[in-house]
């Protein structure tokens, strides 16, 4: 026999409207087909609606043969990320040709309003910029989930990721690296793997920052008058600069929490001031 249970009317509307909710079937995001043109415009349409989750062919690799935008700072993989952008991956690398004759273009620029996320192991790879940031330009928001910035190069700083300068009183750029890996960049100038600049902040959570290098100081890591630097279990060896290879920091909050910076050539932290918290030489 069929027992009835009668609910108030209130609350019967409200576990009808729960359970409509979810019985109601979901919207499944189009996923980026392996291309550049696909790409190029599907940051596009990201960028003019106001942001949104860009779904990447899994274990694609997107070979970028020319720059798709340009400004003052030169020339960029992809459209300026203008807007909150995500890039959500399944194994996937967006790099630079390597065809002998493509130019010079870093992988991507991040403007004041702009964020851009990378997650699902993301690759940005041989992006190669003639002024600061051969991966990734920042002058808004960067967040890296289980991704990786690997064999980019700058002529002025930061081979994988540069926190640009910014003045007073126009917000500091953040970047934020979590299960991440920052290996294999080269920068002329300080940061060989990420330069952090004025009233820019950089944290990280075990991640790796290893092999890169700098032709002046801060192979893996320079924090140059940056508000804040916070490093967790985040080891930074392997890399090689003038001096302070592991990490140069000239002001600026830092803290470092078993974060070893060992190993690096010709020393970890040198001529850092103030010192780099729990760096020995």
């Amino acid at each position: 026999m069929r027992t009835v249970r009668t609910v108030p009317a209130v609350l019967g509307a409200i576990v009808l409207t729960a359970t409509a909710a979810a019985l109601a079937p979901s919207t499944a995001q189009a996923v980026v087909a392996c291309d550049e043109g696909a790409l190029v415009a599907a940051v596009n349409a990201a960028n003019t609606a106001g942001g949104g989750d860009v779904v990447l062919a899994a274990n694609c690799t997107y070979t970028i043969t020319s720059p798709h935008s340009s400004d003052g700072d030169g020339p960029n993989a992809l459209p300026v990320i203008t807007t909150a952008i995500t890039l959500t991956g399944d194994t996937d690398t967006i790099t630079r040709s390597s065809t002998p004759g493509t130019p010079a273009f870093r992988i991507a620029k991040v403007s004041a309003g702009g964020s851009l996320t990378l997650k699902g192991k993301v690759t940005l790879r041989n992006g190669r910029a003639a002024t600061d940031g051969g991966g990734i330009l920042n002058h808004g928001a960067v967040t890296l989930t289980a991704s990786a910035l690997t064999g980019n190069t700058a002529a002025g700083r930061g081979g994988a990721l540069a926190n640009a300068d910014i003045a007073a009183p126009a917000k500091g750029p953040a970047a934020t690296f979590t299960d991440s890996t920052v290996s294999g960049n080269r920068a002329t100038g300080r940061g060989g793997g990420v330069y952090n600049g004025l009233r820019g902040s950089l944290t990280t959570t075990g991640s790796a920052v290893n092999g890169n290098s700098s032709g002046a100081q801060g192979g893996g890591i320079a924090a140059v008058d940056a508000t804040s630097t916070t490093l967790t279990s985040t080891p930074v060896s392997a890399n090689s600069a003038t001096d302070a290879a592991g990490v140069y920091r000239r002001n600026g909050a830092m803290t470092l929490t078993t974060s070893p910076v060992s190993g690096n050539v010709p020393d970890n932290c040198v001529g850092s001031a103030p010192a780099v918290p729990g760096c020995v030489a």
